[in-house]
């Protein structure tokens, strides 16, 4: 009996380290060389997986320097940009391609 509490009890913080491994997921969408949406709100302290995808003919590439990210997205797909976990606060990006149009921020809270 004393064996199956230490069981379900290890089993439990298993569970529990997975779930916080585990990104929370977002999806920013390029379109008209445009973030749609142009600001995102995340929950500070966790690992983002975000979603680009580019609805545009045209490549662009995803950047920020406060996110330390550069990732470029061909034409007509999609890619996957890790972050975090971040802390509370306003973190801009923008497309290279087309700074003046392309801007977007993120904002952990």
């Amino acid at each position: 009996m004393h064996y199956t509490h230490h069981a379900a009890f290890a089993a439990l913080l298993a569970t529990t380290g997975l779930a916080q491994a585990t990104p929370v997921e977002f999806e920013i969408v390029i379109k008209d060389h445009q973030f749609t949406p142009s600001t995102l709100i995340v929950p500070v302290d966790k690992k983002i997986k975000l979603k680009v995808i580019n609805a545009d003919a045209t490549a662009e590439e995803f950047e920020s320097y406060k996110l330390n990210r550069e990732k470029i997205i061909p034409g007509n797909s999609k890619a996957v940009v890790f972050i975090g976990p971040l802390e509370a606060g306003e973190y801009d990006f923008f497309g290279e391609f087309n700074p003046a149009t392309a801007q977007g921020k993120i904002i952990a809270q």
